[in-house]
């Protein structure tokens, strides 16, 4: 009856293309386990060849893993829109409250508080992605400019993005919104590598 089965077993391998030999639970009993991967009694392969080391995704040539200013520029704008526009709707229906707080429960006050969210609302959408597609474009024109990308396009994109948004100003407004711009930057630079700077700082101690 074993060799029955042993010879049909043999049989369907053929067929299927699976001319290997098979091995059953009592040769890989007493197969040591350490340095080695054992044969699947199941799979008839080395599993191995099933360990996925590479990425699994594939990228044309020359291209880079992690996404560029230009691909983020997109996600940077249209969050600041959304962030700027619930910001001013809140800010709006705070001021249409507080505007109308001695008028009564009524259309006309409604009306009015309505008013002020979609106003303030577009106001702040319009502020935050203006800012926002001034950053991306400058920070996109740095990168391709000095062919690197790091914490100093974030700096000087900030700053210029700044000292452009107030030109209206004049040189003070220039000098304000430049400072503005290098000062969050800078801060949101310093948050970035803060972990870092901690280990720069920790193996420099021992």
């Amino acid at each position: 009856m074993e060799g029955g089965g042993n010879s049909k077993g043999s049989g369907l391998g053929g067929l299927f293309g699976a001319g290997g030999v098979g091995y059953s639970h009592a040769d890989l009993a007493g197969v040591p386990l350490t340095g080695m991967s054992p044969l699947s009694p199941y799979l008839n392969l080395d599993p191995r060849y099933l360990v996925q080391d590479t990425d699994e995704f594939i990228l044309p040539t020359g291209a880079n893993k992690t996404r560029g200013r230009f691909e983020l520029a997109f996600f940077t704008i249209g969050g600041c829109c959304m962030t700027g526009a619930a910001f001013g709707a809140l800010n709006g229906l705070r001021l249409g409250l507080k505007e109308t707080q001695n008028m009564a429960w009524s259309k006309p006050r409604n009306v009015q508080i309505l008013n002020m969210v979609t106003r303030q609302g577009a106001l702040w959408a319009n502020t935050l992605g203006s800012l926002a597609l001034l950053y991306s474009a400058f920070g996109v024109i740095i990168e391709k400019t000095r062919g690197a990308e790091d914490d100093l396009n974030t700096i000087a994109a900030g700053t210029l993005t700044g000292m452009l948004y107030k030109s209206t100003g004049g040189l003070r407004g220039i000098a304000r919104g430049g400072i503005a711009g290098l000062t969050l930057t800078g801060l949101y630079a310093l948050y970035n590598n803060w972990e870092h700077m901690k280990g720069s700082i920790t193996r420099q101690s021992l």
